[in-house]
């Protein structure tokens, strides 16, 4: 199993001593958000400060960048780190699209498909030379000057993965993807019901090959190095599982567990201004539903039960004093076995 970190996104000046101590600790990878703070900066910064670890974004918002400036950025990156950039892209809801960001809204699946297809044929052009002509419904691209192409990279070109939710883009993810980012508002039934199924119906489509899919996260952490650091984790869980429920999108999670009263509950106080009392209405049988929990010394264990099986990789940044993992449970989780063996971009189907 892989597992991931963070980078800080919020200061520059703070990343490269964060990658390297984050490297240096024997973490896989770092993603870094797209939520205040641009995401691709920071993993500037890191790729050429580290040697080792993967550098994604996870996930960067794709509609409001034109597809040219994504691929541009991946490419570069994909340079800078000698191989180690993974693009993790997101569509976002409708009311961040059009009023946060001034975009015209769109169904989502048909358009990153679309933005998906044409950022490997921008790839494609800059790599090998070819005439670039990619003709679809939301994005069209038939121009590239030499003056304009920055030209072969040393590296297969950068995998790129999706954040979904639904079934169209979970089906998505499986047929044109590198990989799938996964909500942290999932259980394992969840995945194992709803979402795997969706995601090898994706790759039968395609002949994509498991082995080189990676499914990312899909839960949380609660952990720590005592009773009471994990206590304190588990109530950051239990805040974000209170928030993320009262979202309606969100209640087949509850329903695979038969609990769509508690999203009524929780969609109830999100009307009334009860935003306080949401934790309180999630008990610890559900947290446990959504999260590993368990000191250091537990967390093996509470791993494999949780995720082991169905995520390839998993986050381990989550607040609290006990969310720094030591180098040697690193290992000891690392050794956990998962169906993904590495991307494989050369030889992706299309």
């Amino acid at each position: 199993m892989r597992i991931i970190s963070s980078l800080p996104n919020h200061d520059l000046n703070l990343v490269t001593d964060a990658a390297r101590r984050v490297e240096a600790d024997g973490y896989d990878g770092v993603t870094v958000a797209e939520n205040a703070h641009n995401p691709f900066l920071p993993l500037a910064v890191a790729a050429v400060g580290t040697e080792r670890i993967t550098l994604a974004t996870g996930v960067a918002i794709a509609f409001p960048r034109s597809p040219m400036v994504t691929a541009g950025m991946a490419w570069d990156l994909q340079a800078a780190s000698k191989g180690r950039f993974v693009l993790g892209i997101g569509s976002q809801v409708k009311p961040h699209i059009e009023r946060r960001f001034s975009t015209p809204w769109s169904a989502p699946a048909p358009r990153m498909r679309e933005y998906i297809e044409s950022i490997r044929a921008i790839w494609q052009t800059w790599q090998t030379g070819d005439r670039l002509a990619y003709d679809g419904e939301h994005y069209q691209f038939s121009l590239m000057t030499p003056n304009f192409s920055p030209g072969p990279i040393d590296h297969d070109v950068p995998a790129i993965k999706i954040s979904a939710v639904g079934p169209h883009t979970l089906r998505l993810a499986g047929e044109a993807c590198d990989g799938v980012a996964l909500h942290g508002f999932c259980t394992r039934d969840y995945i194992t019901n709803q979402i795997l199924p969706r995601i090898e119906e994706g790759m039968a489509r395609t002949g994509r090959i498991r082995e080189h899919f990676e499914i990312s996260g899909g839960g949380f952490i609660a952990t720590g190095v005592d009773d009471e650091q994990v206590a304190e984790a588990t109530e950051w869980v239990r805040t974000r599982v209170g928030f993320y429920g009262s979202t309606k999108a969100y209640w087949p999670v509850f329903a695979e567990h038969g609990l769509e009263e508690l999203g009524e509950r929780l969609l109830y106080l999100s009307r009334n201004d009860g935003w306080d009392d949401m934790a309180a209405e999630v008990s610890d049988d559900v947290v446990r539903l959504f999260a590993a929990v368990g000191r250091h010394d537990e967390l093996v264990d509470a791993v494999t039960q949780r995720f082991g099986g169905l995520s390839d990789s998993i986050s381990a940044s989550t607040p609290g004093p006990g969310s720094k993992l030591p180098p040697d449970l690193i290992q000891e989780l690392q050794i956990i076995p998962t169906p993904f063996a590495g991307f494989d971009t050369a030889h992706q189907p299309s």
